[in-house]
């Protein structure tokens, strides 16, 4: 499970990362990351932490299979989160392939998309 202080939850910070920040397509997965940005509902100066989002449609399968594709998603990107620039959005989207994919195949998607994203710093 992700921890509270990192989870995307308002719809304006989906959008900021998806609109305005970079993306790597994979074939199991997208994933949208806006490096270093600043949380405008945050007092004071400080760097919030690296926030992630999922983005787990009914194209990927009932709600048995989206449930544990964001599972699985969620599990990979906490591992992956000391990776990411301080105050990174990040919005994963899986892709309908995503529910019949095992973990292994998902972690290496998302390390491909990370490293294409942050120049090569990924596993």
């Amino acid at each position: 499970m992700l921890p509270s202080e990192n989870r995307l939850r308002r719809r304006e910070d989906f959008a900021t990362a998806v609109r305005r920040g970079r993306r790597a397509g994979r074939p199991l997965l997208v994933v949208h990351l806006r490096s270093g940005a600043t949380d405008p509902h945050a007092p004071g100066e400080n760097v919030p932490p690296s926030r992630a989002g999922f983005v787990v449609s009914k194209a990927v399968g009932g709600a048995v299979v989206r449930t544990a594709v964001k599972r699985r998603l969620r599990h990979l990107v906490r591992e992956r989160l000391a990776l990411l620039p301080p105050g990174s959005l990040v919005v994963v989207r899986a892709l309908p392939g995503s529910g019949d994919a095992g973990h292994e195949q998902l972690a290496r998607d998302l390390d491909a998309a990370l490293r294409r994203l942050l120049g090569g710093g990924v596993r």
